[in-house]
C-alpha cells in the first residue's frame, strides 16, 4: 500500500487512522476472509450515518448485526475492537507529533513544566521560591490493579510497537520507497500478530499477573523518562529565572508507587505472601535493569589514565574495592587496568550481582550504588567528560534516586473491620466489633499505654492480619525502609481505626528501635457521611496523645485518603465532588492547626464519577492552599494505558501533573475566600443532586432489576479478568458492588449514568433558589465548578441515549417505566450545562475531544448493538454459553 510523504501535522491524525484502517482492512480479508470484512465495512459506515442523522441507517445495522452466530459475532466485535485500538493508538501518537510541533516552534506548549515556570514567573514568583518549591515538591503516582482491564501483556508489547513503528514516520518525513514498504510490512506484521493474539487468556488472572500488568509500564516506559522529566524541570527553571537549577531536581520530585499486590481490601487472594513475592519481583527486575545499564556503561567509558586524569575520590574507591573484594578484582582483564571507570563499574556491577543474590558485597542501600555512579559522574565534570559518558551517567543515578531498590512503594490496604476482629480477637473481648468508637478507642489506648507484649498468641481471627505486619517488618529489613508505602484504612469512621493498625503492628513485632511504628497510617474516608466529618475525625486522632506521638515519630506527616468512587457511588456525583472539596479544606484547616504536614491521597478511578478528570485542570480544581507541594493519586487500570502506555504520553503525563502540583502550590499573595453565595449555591447543587440521585438508585424498587437486565453486569461478574470479587460483601444490592464493575457496566449499555445523573436536578434547584446569574459566575469564575460542569459535558458528549434504550429494552416493563425518567434527566442535565457554559452543545469549544469521541463512535456503536442482540440471546438461553 503506497504511503503519501510527507504529511502536513495538521492532517496527520487522519492520515493514520487511514493508513492503519487499511491495514486492518487487509488482515482481515486475509485472515477472516472478504465476507469478514464487508460486514464489518458496511456496518462501520452505517454506524457512521447513523452519527451523520441518516434515519435509515439503524435499519441497516440491525440487518448485518442481529442473529449472528456467536462465533461470527465475536469476529466481528474483535474486528471492532481492533479498529478501536488502533485509533487509540493513532490518537496517542498524534498527541506526540503534536508535542514535536511545540518543540520546533519554540512556543512552551500550554500545560508544559516552561509553560508553567513562565507563567509563575510573571506572577511574581521570585526564583528562590520556585527551586523551593521544586526541592520540597513530591508527586507520587499510585498504580492499583483493575478488574476491568483485560488487556494482555503480549498485546501491549505489539500496541507499542506499532506506534513506535508510526513515530519512526514522523521522524522519517521523506523515505525512499525500499523504507517505505519496509515499514508498511512491520506495521502489517504487528498487526496480524495482534488479530492472531486473543486479547484476554480466558484464564482468571492471579495477583501475580496483576503485577506483571503494573511492572510492564513502570519499566518499559516510566523507568526510560524520569531523567527526561528531570531534565524538563531544570530547563524549564532555566528558561523562567536563568541560572544553574540542577540542584532543585537533585532531589526525586516524582515517585511512584503500587497498590498491586498488597491491597488487601475484600480481596482474599492478597495477603502476606503476595507482599513478599512483589516485592522480590520488583527488586529483581529493578536491580536486573541497573545491571544492564551499567554494563552498558561499562562499554562506552572507555577512558584510559593516559589519554586524561580522574578525581583522586574516584581511584581511592577503586583501591578500596580491591582490596575488599580481591575474588573479584583478580577477575578484571589486565587491559581494563588503565580504564578507571571501568574498574569502577566492574565492582558496582559485581555488587549489583550480590545485591540480588544476598551475597557477602552487596549495596546495603540504593544510594551506596548512587553514591558509585556520582564519583564516576564529578569525575567526568571535572576532567573534559562532559561530552563523554556524563549524561549517560548521571541518568542511570537519576534512575538509582528514584526507584532506589524497590521500584515502587507498595502500600498495604485492609477494611477496617478486618481490623476491628481481629482487635477483638486478641483482647478477648466479643463486644469489641460492635462498640461504638469512642469505646473502642479507650479499651486501645489503655493496652497501647501499656505497651503491648509482641508475638503473643493469636485466636485465627487475628491471625492473618498478625502475618500481614509481620511480613512487613520482614519487608524493611530486606528490602529498605521505602519498600512499603502507606498502611490504608478503608472505610475509617473514627480514631480507634487509626488506633486499631497501631495495636496489630506492636503484637506483630512491627516497632521501631525508638518503640514506635515505623509506617505512615492513613484513613481512607469513602463515604458522604464520612467525607463530611473527616475534619473531626482527623482532629480527634491528632488530639490523641498514643497517635499523636505516633505521627510525631514520622516527622509530624500524616498521610489522609479521600475515596472518590465509593462517595460517588453513594450520593451521585455533585454531592461526592462537594464533599470531597469541603473535606479537603477542613483536613487542611485541622492539620495547620495542629503543626502536622498533611499529604492528601486522592483515590481517583478514571471515569468523571470515579474522580477521574482532565490531569492539569482537576488538580487546579482543589481548593486553594491545600496542596503544598505534596499529592498522591491512585491511577487504574486503563488509565494507566492511556496515560503512561508510551513514553511521549507518560512523559506529557508527568509534566502535567507536576507542573500544576506547582501551579497550585505557588504563594499568590491573596487569601483566595471563596465567596458565600458560591458555597450556598453548591450546597444546593449537591443536597437536591443527592436526593434526586437516591431517590431512583437507592430508593426505587425496580432499580435494581433495572440495573441488573438493563446493563450487562450478569457478563461482567463472571469475568475472568480480575483477581478481586465484584462485590466487597455477599447481596445484590448497589452499596454492596464495587464501584469498579458498577461504573463499567453503565459505560457499557452507553447511559454513563453514574457521571450525570442527579447533576442536572442539582442545577435546577440552585438556579431556582440563588438565580441563574450566581451559576454562571461560578461557571466563569470558580475552577472547582467550572471542572465539575467540564466533566459532566464530556460524560454527556460520550453517552448515546439512542443505544442506551435498546438496553432498556432487554428490562421489558421496567425498561419502559424507568427509562423515559432517565433520558428527561439526560436532556436536563445537558439543557442546563450548555447553559450554564454558554454553548450550543457539548463539546463546542473541545474540538480536539469531539474530533475523539467522533473518531471511535462507529467503532464502538456496533458491538454495543452486537451486545444488546447477544445479551437477549444468551439470557433467553438460560445462561449457558460460557
Amino acid at each position: 500500500m503506497k504511503t503519501p510523504f510527507p504529511i502536513e501535522a495538521a492532517d496527520g491524525l487522519r492520515h493514520d487512522v487511514r493508513y492503519l484502517g487499511a491495514l486492518l482492512g487487509d488482515a482481515l480479508r486475509e485472515q477472516g476472509g472478504d465476507e469478514l470484512f464487508q460486514i464489518v465495512e458496511q456496518s462501520r459506515l452505517a454506524a457512521r450515518s447513523r452519527r451523520d442523522g441518516d434515519g435509515t441507517a439503524e435499519r441497516t445495522l440491525d440487518a448485518l448485526l442481529t442473529g449472528l452466530e456467536p462465533q461470527h459475532a465475536a469476529e466481528v466485535a474483535q474486528a471492532f475492537s481492533a479498529y478501536f485500538s488502533l485509533v487509540n493508538m493513532a490518537e496517542r501518537v498524534h498527541r506526540i507529533r503534536r508535542r514535536r510541533e511545540y518543540l520546533r516552534s519554540g512556543t512552551p506548549q500550554p500545560g508544559s513544566l516552561e509553560d508553567v515556570m513562565r507563567r509563575l514567573a510573571a506572577s511574581g514568583v521570585t526564583r528562590q521560591q520556585a527551586l523551593a518549591l521544586v526541592a520540597e515538591m513530591m508527586v507520587e503516582p499510585v498504580y492499583t490493579a483493575h478488574p476491568t482491564e483485560a488487556i494482555r501483556r503480549t498485546i501491549l508489547v505489539k500496541e507499542q510497537r506499532v506506534a513506535r513503528l508510526l513515530i519512526d514516520r514522523l521522524q522519517h518525513a521523506d523515505p525512499t520507497p525500499p523504507e517505505e514498504e519496509a515499514l508498511t510490512g512491520r506495521l502489517r506484521d504487528e498487526i496480524t500478530l495482534m488479530w492472531q493474539t486473543a486479547e484476554h487468556s480466558g484464564v482468571k488472572r492471579t495477583v501475580a499477573d496483576e503485577v506483571e500488568h503494573v511492572l510492564f509500564y513502570l519499566i518499559d516506559v516510566i523507568y526510560r523518562i524520569v531523567p527526561a522529566l528531570d531534565e524538563s524541570m531544570e530547563s524549564a527553571l532555566q528558561a523562567a529565572y536563568g541560572g544553574d537549577a540542577s540542584a532543585a531536581v537533585a532531589i526525586p520530585f516524582v515517585r511512584f508507587g503500587s497498590w498491586v499486590g498488597g491491597d488487601m481490601d475484600g480481596n482474599p487472594n492478597v495477603g502476606p505472601e503476595t507482599i513478599q513475592s512483589t516485592l522480590e519481583r520488583q527488586r529483581q527486575l529493578i536491580i536486573d535493569r541497573y545491571i544492564a545499564e551499567v554494563r552498558e556503561l561499562f562499554g562506552h567509558l572507555s577512558q584510559s589514565q593516559s589519554r586524561i586524569t580522574v578525581d583522586p575520590e574516584l581511584e581511592k574507591r577503586c583501591a578500596d574495592y580491591r582490596q575488599r573484594m580481591p575474588e573479584v578484582a583478580a577477575g578484571i582483564p589486565a587491559r581494563y587496568d588503565d580504564m578507571p571507570y571501568r574498574i569502577l563499574l566492574w565492582f558496582s556491577w559485581a555488587r549489583l550481582d550480590a545485591t540480588l543474590a544476598g551475597g557477602t558485597h552487596a549495596y546495603p542501600t540504593a544510594d551506596t550504588f548512587r553514591g558509585d555512579l556520582e564519583l564516576i559522574a564529578d569525575s567526568l565534570r571535572r576532567h573534559k567528560g562532559e561530552h563523554a559518558g556524563l549524561l549517560r551517567t548521571t541518568h542511570l543515578a537519576q534512575r538509582a534516586a528514584t526507584f532506589g531498590f524497590h521500584l515502587a512503594t507498595l502500600d498495604v490496604r485492609q477494611d477496617a473491620l478486618v481490623h476491628r476482629v481481629a482487635v477483638a480477637a486478641l483482647l478477648e473481648d466479643p463486644e469489641f466489633v460492635d462498640a461504638s468508637a469512642e469505646a473502642r478507642a479507650e479499651a486501645l489506648r489503655a493496652v497501647l499505654g501499656d505497651k503491648p507484649a509482641t508475638g503473643k498468641a493469636a485466636h485465627t481471627d487475628a491471625a492473618a492480619s498478625l502475618a500481614v505486619f509481620r511480613r512487613i517488618a520482614e519487608a524493611r529489613e530486606v528490602f529498605g525502609s521505602e519498600a512499603i508505602g502507606t498502611y490504608i484504612i478503608s472505610m475509617a469512621q473514627g480514631p480507634d481505626d487509626a488506633l486499631a493498625v497501631l495495636y496489630l503492628a506492636h503484637s506483630a513485632g512491627l516497632v521501631g528501635g525508638d518503640g514506635a511504628v515505623p509506617l505512615d497510617v492513613a484513613p481512607l474516608f469513602e463515604t458522604v457521611p464520612d467525607l463530611e466529618h473527616a475534619g473531626e475525625t482527623l482532629a480527634a486522632l491528632l488530639d490523641d496523645p498514643i497517635y499523636r506521638a505516633h505521627v510525631t515519630a514520622r516527622g509530624d506527616r500524616q498521610i489522609v485518603m479521600l475515596g472518590y468512587s465509593d462517595s460517588s457511588k453513594e450520593s451521585g456525583l455533585s454531592a461526592s465532588r462537594w464533599a470531597l472539596y469541603r473535606a479537603e479544606s477542613t483536613l487542611s484547616e485541622v492539620a495547620d492547626r495542629a503543626g502536622v504536614e498533611l499529604t492528601l491521597f486522592h483515590g481517583r478511578g478514571g471515569t468523571p464519577s470515579r474522580g477521574g478528570s482532565k490531569p492539569r485542570a482537576g488538580i487546579l480544581a482543589q481548593p486553594p492552599g491545600v496542596m503544598h507541594g505534596r499529592m498522591r493519586l491512585t491511577e487504574q487500570g486503563e488509565i494507566i494505558h492511556a496515560k503512561y502506555g508510551l513514553r511521549g504520553i507518560a512523559l506529557r503525563t508527568l509534566e502535567l501533573t507536576t507542573g500544576a502540583v506547582l501551579e497550585a502550590s505557588a504563594p499568590t499573595g491573596e487569601a483566595n475566600q471563596l465567596h458565600p453565595d458560591f458555597t450556598d449555591a453548591m450546597t444546593t447543587v449537591a443536597r437536591a443532586g443527592r436526593e434526586f440521585y437516591r431517590a431512583l438508585v437507592y430508593e426505587d424498587p425496580d432499580f435494581i432489576p433495572y440495573f441488573r437486565t438493563a446493563t450487562p453486569i450478569d457478563i461482567i461478574e463472571r469475568l475472568e479478568i480480575g483477581s478481586r470479587p465484584a462485590s466487597r460483601r455477599s447481596g445484590g444490592g448497589v452499596e454492596n458492588l464495587r464501584a469498579i464493575p458498577w461504573v463499567f457496566s453503565w459505560m457499557q449499555n452507553r447511559h454513563l449514568l453514574p457521571g450525570w445523573y442527579g447533576v442536572g436536578a442539582g442545577l435546577a434547584a440552585a438556579i431556582d433558589a440563588h438565580g441563574e446569574e450566581v451559576l454562571r459566575d461560578m461557571a466563569s469564575d470558580w475552577p472547582f465548578f467550572e471542572n465539575l460542569l467540564a466533566d459532566v459535558e464530556m460524560v454527556l458528549a460520550k453517552a448515546d441515549m439512542g443505544i442506551g434504550e435498546r438496553y432498556s429494552k432487554l428490562a421489558g416493563e421496567t425498561g419502559e417505566r424507568l427509562f423515559p425518567r432517565i433520558l428527561a434527566e439526560y436532556d436536563r442535565t445537558r439543557s442546563l450545562i450548555c447553559l450554564l457554559r454558554g454553548i450550543r452543545e457539548p463539546l463546542e469549544r473541545e474540538p480536539v475531544l469531539r474530533r475523539s469521541i467522533r473518531l471511535r463512535n462507529p467503532y464502538v456503536d456496533p458491538i454495543s448493538l452486537l451486545q444488546v442482540d447477544l445479551l437477549k440471546r444468551w439470557r433467553a438461553s438460560d445462561r449457558q454459553d460460557q
